[in-house]
């Protein structure tokens, strides 16, 4: 069985878990997965995912507004970002970032979030988790002028912009999209970044690997995410799952 699984980014709050939350979460240890990382969206996600950390060892949890959540939000909100990543086991600011898929707010307003709380995270000496979605230039552009540390989750863009984020000192985090039959992309990145800054992600709910699809993605999902990196890395998936678990600790600034 496959052991030093951190699953960096994950959605324990989603009502997908609902029927089951507490089930999954109490078999997740006997599955090999030391560590999980839970995002909050906003407000009430945050909480939800402060709570659930201080039930569960194993579970640290992010603070912060997602770009598909700022419908009726206010920069006042972040009062309430702030409070939550001054509690124990606030582990970064997050997920935070931009989306011009859904474009759920203004492209302005989600770039004013976006650097609020970039600046709220280097106010505290805390790294960001950031949403990238179709807004790759964008999302570049404010990264270089602001210089935060933390990761690129879901990482969708070009090996020339995981460059630039990796000279930024920032990580790469890659999940079951890479198992996807047209995950190309993905694995070039892969290929061309240094391994100590690659971090492993469910994104669950979401995104479950292959031969999960269909599924509710869940953190003991994360060893056919390790298998496919590996394959192409050409190393053993113990051996990825080893080095990606020390890369995260060192994201988030864990002494565990």
């Amino acid at each position: 069985m496959y052991h030093n699984i951190f699953d960096t980014h994950a959605h324990y709050d989603d009502k997908k878990f609902d029927p089951d939350r507490e089930a999954i979460l109490n078999s997740l240890q006997s599955q090999g997965v030391s560590f999980v990382v839970s995002c909050g969206c906003d407000t009430d996600t945050t909480k939800f995912n402060f709570e659930l950390s201080q039930k569960y060892d194993f579970i640290y949890f992010a603070s912060g507004y997602h770009p598909e959540n700022l419908e009726g939000a206010t920069l006042e909100d972040l009062q309430a970002i702030n409070k939550f990543a001054k509690k124990d086991k606030c582990v970064a600011i997050g997920e935070i970032g931009l989306d011009y898929h859904w474009m759920a707010s203004s492209k302005e307003t989600q770039k004013e979030f976006f650097k609020a709380q970039i600046e709220l995270a280097k106010e505290l000496d805390m790294p960001v988790i950031v949403h990238d979605r179709d807004a790759h230039g964008d999302t570049l552009e404010i990264l270089k002028e602001t210089k935060p540390k933390g990761v690129v989750h879901c990482f969708s863009g070009s090996k020339e912009m995981a460059k630039e984020i990796i000279k930024m000192g920032m990580y790469i985090g890659l999940n079951g999209v890479v198992t996807f039959p047209n995950a190309r992309k993905s694995l070039e990145v892969v290929r061309e970044i240094p391994i100590e800054r690659l971090v492993l992600e469910t994104d669950c709910p979401y995104l479950a690997p292959v031969p999960m699809r269909g599924k509710t993605n869940n953190s003991s999902f994360i060893p056919y995410i390790a298998q496919r990196i590996a394959e192409v890395l050409n190393i053993d998936a113990q051996e990825l799952l080893d080095i990606t678990y020390e890369n995260a600790k060192r994201l988030y600034s864990l002494d565990i």
